[in-house]
């Protein structure tokens, strides 16, 4: 694969072989975001867990201290003073049936979360085919079936993301941008480590954190030193 020559020079400040500590990697992959727009830091962490196997799961949601640098839309599927509370939080979107509606027969698709009250998951488990595969169908483990959709709808808008893995035991996630500097971005990945390291199952053998990679959108990857995770 041909690579451009920004890429080329980014992949200089990266030694081959090298593990890095968090402090270092960060600071590399700001110096690598040289493209226009303001690239999203992303991690990749491999875990020593079988995803097939329902006690090797692991899920969860975490709200990042700096955010994610990006605006996000919420959808709460609610009635009554639920509703009128998500509004007053400032939700995108609120709505019973027609929003499930419009789902379905229009595949409207112009938001980033959903969240739900538990009494609404009847009809929202409806969705479970357009929802689920893009990792946008509300759980109770990720905080976004709740009766308490102010809050949700607040922390969704704070930063809070969602951690799961892929079916290769991978947790891919976003730390922010590279405008936040080093230290924002270290602070966003300790949060997110910590409660990865929070979510370690019982059923877990061996070691728990195999690899984990730190890259701009438009970056190479940065490989850090996971001994010092203690997973």
């Amino acid at each position: 694969m041909k690579h451009g020559k920004k890429y080329n020079e980014s992949v200089k400040l990266i030694e081959t072989g090298k593990l890095y500590d968090v402090e270092e990697a960060v600071d590399i992959a700001v110096k690598t975001g040289t493209a226009k727009f303001d690239e999203t830091v992303e991690i990749h962490v491999r875990l020593g867990v079988d995803s097939r196997h329902a006690d090797q799961q692991v899920r969860g949601a975490v709200v990042l201290p700096n955010g994610t640098g990006k605006k996000v839309r919420t959808l709460v599927i609610a009635k009554g003073d639920n509703a009128k509370a998500a509004e007053e939080a400032g939700s995108d979107y609120v709505g019973a049936e027609e929003m499930v509606a419009k789902i379905q027969n229009e595949n409207w698709l112009d938001f980033d979360v959903v969240i739900a009250t538990p009494d609404m998951m009847g009809i929202v488990g409806r969705l479970g085919k357009v929802l689920g595969p893009r990792g946008l169908m509300p759980t109770p483990k990720a905080g976004t079936v709740t009766p308490d959709v102010a809050r949700a709808v607040n922390e969704a808008k704070a930063g809070k993301i969602e951690y799961r893995l892929d079916k290769t035991n991978i947790i891919h996630c976003p730390i922010g941008k590279v405008s936040f500097g080093p230290e924002k971005l270290q602070e966003n990945f300790d949060a997110l480590m910590g409660a990865i390291i929070k979510a370690k199952p019982a059923a877990t053998k061996g070691q728990y954190i195999k690899s984990c990679a730190l890259a701009t959108t438009m970056g190479p990857g940065i490989k850090l030193n996971v001994a010092k995770f203690g997973g």
